[in-house]
């Protein structure tokens, strides 16, 4: 059976969708058959595709994510994957509020996955310029590389 990981940001239209689209990348790359998805805690943005700006960022990289549509973390979502990785510690605790006591889902933060970064928060590019999302393309495809020797590891 396929490991499977999903991120969460608050919308699910720059970061959680950026880092879906990294780790997608990274495991083709190595040839490793993952289920990668993201949601967000919010319900603003269900639906819509990735903000304009996520989207400039991922194909200036070779990846296209306009295909991608918002949705909103489920119930199932912690029955349904292996990993959930918030890229907040908001989202983190809103996560943890909403985890079912039976799931065995893996709860962490993205830069849990990162050396030296444990605990911190990936910045939310929303409010910001083009320049937010770079670094957010950045950090996302530093954690996707991590993550997938985890998933590698079993």
């Amino acid at each position: 059976m396929n490991q499977s990981v999903l991120f969460v940001c608050l919308g699910n239209i720059c970061r959680s969708p950026l880092a879906e689209a990294a780790l997608r990348e990274e495991c083709a790359a190595s040839g490793l058959n993952v289920v990668i998805d993201s949601a967000g805690t919010g319900d603003w943005h269900v639906g819509h595709a990735p903000d304009e700006r996520a989207q400039a960022v991922a194909t200036k990289n070779g990846v296209d994510i306009g295909h991608l549509r918002g949705r909103q973390v489920t119930t199932s979502d912690f029955h349904d994957f292996d990993y959930i990785i918030a890229l907040d510690n908001q989202n983190l605790r809103d996560l943890t509020a909403m985890r079912p006591t039976n799931a065995a889902v893996k709860l962490s933060l993205l830069f849990d996955h990162i050396a030296g970064r444990a605990g911190e928060d990936v910045a939310d590019p929303y409010y910001g310029d083009a320049d937010g999302f770079d670094r957010t393309w950045a950090e996302v495809t530093e954690a996707a590389r991590t993550i997938r020797l985890l998933l590698e590891s079993g």
